[in-house]
């Protein structure tokens, strides 16, 4: 199992920092089902009626700076490098083979990709100037930009891109990318060793690169559009069946994107130096570094030990920030959705109407809303409210009821036993649940304690320092909750992609394939509208994951960076090349 597409519910040290998707292989920032931009035709643009980003708590509109003398000396002191903090990556570095949404992040700095999105999560070109969509919807034809380069300087083709696509089709390829499962012609063969190419993949010349799919997927342009590798690098030793080579290359990363990778130094930070070779020109700031260290944000905001921080929007800690004077905030709704991860290989999870009862019995309002001051909200399906899919239409809110708690247990068959706790087949009902260190895990741990003990359902919690440590718990099996959040939702599609990328694989429902699927088959936004209310009706009844909140952010930055925005669906990456330091 791969957290690539998963991130731990609390990022920037203390904070929730999304530089990029913080998704499986590259920008997954992923799957928009537009074909719009310069040159394309056959097109359907329907991100451009998701909703604005909702303001988050009580700061509804940017606040700027009110007194830059204010700023500490360290940071007046930095005129050629940005700091910001991440929890601490594991280095692998490489888009489609990373372990973690924080490898993601550093990636996203590395590497460009054929194309992005906008802040309305409409595809835009970028390593690729302009692509075109034939009638029938299976063959992409990008249109890559002239003189594009690697880091080294080499030159960036369209060989390297047809490199890229291959060997996901790899028959040893194990990462998380869901480029495979668009079926690309001739890519099963490519994988079952019957054919030495993918058929569907034609390189027209350098600058002109097409994939023909076997049947329409709405994710298909941001798939194939993702990020490009070397072939003279990461393919010099690539042989049919064999992809292990790749990661003794994961830290020392070949890129296209606005940085290149300075130093690595794992638990303290990531340094990068501005990429020359960069199509969009060299950065305005020549240094930018990842602070990795565990510690109290507030504390490195207030000493300028890190030019950028995420707070929930709570009115005092908006309120605090004002009051530094030396610091920018931006109001913020992510299009991302907490939630807890279910083990559905143990015996009491597997039942649906357990799953309820701990949904009824968990008193979600305390935990994610009234204790964040109003910084959140309750979720129940698995799409963010700014997605032009949600919808509350038929959707059980599950407000807190212990007494229907109860009475499904009572159904279920988890009887009260000695001690008060429930019993089955002579078995205990007890969650194991695995959390992050975080004050968001202490309250969890509070609340969830005294919940499930008045239900009858034994707790046993254990916490992490790290992520990654968490991680080697949850892929030992030995849990039987977990909280984790997802990485930054472009396309609806992107909300399952934890059933898909080897995290969830005990939920076995022909309805749920069925409705995926049909989803997928077309790019009419009525069409899929009607197709995801379904999904999320049936998702919100099933509970394969237990849906628990939006987040309300705000963001602060260091008054004196210059042409810093967010994207609700690709964070800081669209911004960060254009960062300066007045």
């Amino acid at each position: 199992m791969r957290k690539n597409a998963i991130v731990i519910t609390s990022l920037l040290l203390t904070g929730s920092l999304l530089l990029s998707a913080c998704a499986n292989n590259s920008n997954n920032e992923s799957s928009s089902a537009n074909n719009a931009a310069a040159g394309s035709n056959s097109t359907k643009v329907e991100a451009t009626t998701a909703p604005e980003i909702v303001p988050a708590g009580a700061l509804s509109e940017p606040f700027t700076a009110t007194d830059l003398s204010k700023l500490p000396a360290v940071a007046q002191k930095r005129t050629d490098t940005i700091i910001v903090g991440l929890t601490d990556p594991s280095g692998a570095f490489t888009p489609y083979f990373q372990q973690s949404g924080y490898d993601g992040n550093v990636s996203s700095l590395l590497y460009a990709s054929l194309v992005t999105v906008d802040d309305k999560g409409v595809p835009t070109p970028e390593l690729a100037e302009s692509w075109d969509v034939s009638d029938d919807q299976l063959t992409y034809t990008f249109h890559l930009r002239k003189d594009l380069k690697f880091s080294d300087g080499s030159p960036l083709t369209a060989d390297d891109v047809a490199f890229t696509w291959t060997i996901q089709y790899d028959k040893s390829y194990d990462g998380s990318s869901q480029l495979p499962s668009l079926n690309v012609k001739g890519g099963k063969a490519y994988k079952e060793g019957t054919s030495p190419t993918v058929e569907g993949i034609k390189v027209i010349d350098p600058q002109t690169i097409s994939a023909t799919l076997e049947q329409p997927n709405a994710t298909a342009l941001v798939q194939l559009g993702s990020n490009v590798l070397s072939k003279a690098y990461y393919g010099k030793d690539y042989r049919i069946g064999n992809l292990e080579y790749i990661k003794k290359l994961h830290e020392k990363p070949l890129g296209d994107g606005p940085y290149k990778l300075e130093k690595f130094i794992p638990g303290q930070e990531v340094r990068f130096v501005a990429n020359e070779n960069y199509f969009k020109g060299k950065p305005k700031t020549e240094h930018f570094i990842y602070k990795t260290t565990e510690g109290d944000v507030w504390q490195f905001v207030e000493t300028g030990e890190v030019d950028y921080a995420s707070f929930s929007a709570t009115d005092e800690n908006i309120e605090k920030l004002k009051a530094l004077g030396f610091v920018n905030i931006i109001p913020y709704t992510p299009s991302t959705y907490g939630y807890l991860q279910v083990n559905l290989k143990h015996e009491q999870l597997k039942d649906k109407l357990v799953r309820q009862a701990i949904v009824y019995g968990l008193d979600r309002q305390s935990i994610y809303v009234d204790a964040a001051q109003g910084a959140g909200s309750i979720a129940n399906i698995p799409a963010s409210p700014i997605s032009w899919s949600y919808t509350e239409e038929g959707i059980n809110p599950y407000k807190y009821d212990p007494e229907k708690a109860k009475q499904l247990l009572d159904e279920a068959g988890w009887t009260v036993g000695a001690g008060g706790i429930r019993e089955k087949d002579g078995k205990p009902l007890s969650i194991h649940y695995l959390g992050s260190k975080s004050k968001n895990t202490d309250i969890f741990i509070a609340v969830a304690k005294e919940n499930f003990e008045a239900l009858g359902i034994e707790f046993q919690p254990e916490v992490f320092a790290d992520f990654n440590s968490l991680v080697s718990k949850v892929e030992g099996g030995d849990y039987d909750l977990v909280s984790f959040s997802t990485s930054m939702l472009t396309d609806p599609s992107d909300g399952f992609m934890q059933f898909f990328d080897g995290e969830i694989t005990d939920y076995d429902n022909p309805k749920f394939l069925e409705l995926y699927n049909k989803a997928l088959a077309t790019t009419d936004i009525e069409a899929r509208k009607a197709v995801y209310k379904e999904l999320y009706q049936l998702f919100n009844d099933e509970l394969p994951i237990i849906f628990t909140s939006y987040k309300k952010t705000v963001y602060a930055y260091n008054g004196r960076i210059e042409n810093l925005s967010v994207s609700p669906f690709i964070g800081l990456a669209g911004s960060l090349p254009t960062w300066s330091l007045k």
